[in-house]
């Protein structure tokens, strides 16, 4: 049954309401209600979403330019994202959203405290409120769309993530931010080839607390890429997880055997810089001979390797887990169901024979092989020059690729792991990726 209330706390919701709070949303109640390690906070819901469009009187316009977009040309495609986005900036949230928003925000701390059973004296309680007018709390607003970590589809990296926000203009800001980001370039492509209604796909808002993560990665209760169920995957970088999930560094990377918790692999990445928190906002940190030492103790790789053992039994079904460390404790930022346990490229192999040793070596990210013309790209805005059947070639890859690796034969990258969103797309799509 669909939740009818602009918001909610994380507890009150589970992994039955995706349709309300999305899958980033209800993963994040269901581990709350379960006592797992999950960085407090709220969920504005895709009902506000819809009221926030209808109110405004917004529908009709963007429906008005998706209907004449051809999507396969990537500068109609951007001209049409550019557009929407400025018409959902431009109007005004609803004044009953507003003051319900910055409400919950203004006793996120106090209800975090009584949650995790730390509520003190009446006397503490108004402190902490005074406190809180003085010094906001510190979130990461989070976009969840409705359609969004679904079995059909893994939509990640669809739509946008906003870091260390603090105060009610900047978190209201990101709000809309956020409503726009549904219509990102490639979120409106990867819908229509989803097959995904636009005017039905609605997206809802975490706000949660912000982790300054000293280390973070991503990790899989299988290997991504063979579908071995005994193996847990573990990839890890240090500060903030952006760049692992954009394929901006390239990360530490473990295995784990499921059964004993045997660490059966490490290989250290090189990493040359890190995104870090800077007062108010984020900067790039340069790391030198510092990104060359492995990212995790043996302890840390156990630990997490651990949770997300829990993860997966919790759920009885694969899991694709975000994670960081601050002050030696692990904390869970996300989960969502592993979406390509039995895709098959069509480029998949029994046997082939090489002529000499392969020119060129890297970590695989989705099987199989490609065969074609090796197109070059340095940005997202030259996708344009990838035609079907290019082998894309590029220094990194982020969900800005997405279409014209719909139209690729092979993918290779100079960085990125394989638990980054560009390789989970790419395996969803068949698509082999090094």
């Amino acid at each position: 049954m669909s939740i009818k209330k602009p918001i909610v706390w994380f507890e009150e919701v589970g992994k039955n309401d995706v349709g309300s709070v999305g899958g980033k949303g209800a993963n994040l109640g269901e581990m709350v209600n379960a006592s797992l390690p999950i960085p407090y906070g709220f969920i504005i819901t895709a009902q506000a979403y819809f009221d926030f469009v209808e109110k405004a009187g917004i529908q009709n316009k963007i429906m008005a330019l998706l209907s004449k977009l051809n999507y396969e040309n990537s500068h109609e495609l951007e001209q049409a994202s550019k557009q929407i986005g400025e018409i959902i900036i431009a109007s005004e949230l609803p004044k009953d959203l507003v003051k319900q928003i910055i409400e919950h925000y203004d006793n996120l701390e106090i209800k975090e405290n009584k949650y995790f059973k730390n509520e003190g004296s009446l006397l503490k309680t108004g402190i902490a409120k005074v406190k809180s007018l003085y010094r906001a709390p510190l979130v990461a607003v989070r976009s969840s769309a409705t359609a969004e970590d679904l079995p059909t589809a893994s939509f990640a990296g669809q739509q946008d993530t906003y870091l260390n926000v603090r105060g009610e203009a900047h978190l209201l800001k990101k709000v809309k931010e956020c409503y726009a980001s549904l219509f990102t370039q490639r979120a409106i492509y990867y819908r229509h080839e989803q097959k995904f209604d636009h005017s039905k796909v609605g997206l809802a808002v975490v706000v949660q607390r912000m982790i300054e993560s000293e280390k973070s990665g991503v990790a899989f209760s299988i290997d991504p890429v063979t579908n071995d169920k005994n193996r847990i995957v573990i990839e890890a970088i240090f500060g903030l997880g952006e760049y692992i999930v954009q394929g901006r560094v390239t990360p530490d990377h473990y295995e784990v055997d499921k059964r004993s918790l045997v660490i059966t692999k490490k290989e250290i990445g090189k990493q040359d810089v890190k995104f870090v928190k800077a007062n108010v906002s984020n900067k790039e940190v340069k790391l030198g001979k510092a990104g060359s030492v492995i990212k995790l103790s043996n302890q840390e790789i156990l630990k997490v390797a651990m949770l997300v053992r829990d993860i997966e039994n919790h759920y009885y079904f694969p899991q694709d887990i975000e994670w960081s460390i601050k002050d030696n404790r692990v904390y869970i930022i996300q989960a969502r169901p592993i979406t390509t346990t039995h895709n098959k490229t069509d480029s998949d192999v029994q046997t082939q024979n090489f002529a000499s040793l392969p020119i060129l070596t890297g970590s695989p990210a989705s099987p199989g092989i490609g065969v074609g013309v090796v197109k070059i790209i340095m940005s997202p805005s030259e996708i344009g020059k990838v035609k079907t059947g290019d082998i894309l070639v590029a220094p990194q890859t982020n969900p800005d690729y997405v279409p014209a690796m719909k139209k690729a034969a092979a993918i290779v990258t100079e960085k990125g792991g394989r638990t980054s969103h560009a390789a989970i797309v790419s395996r969803e799509l068949g698509i082999p990726a090094v």
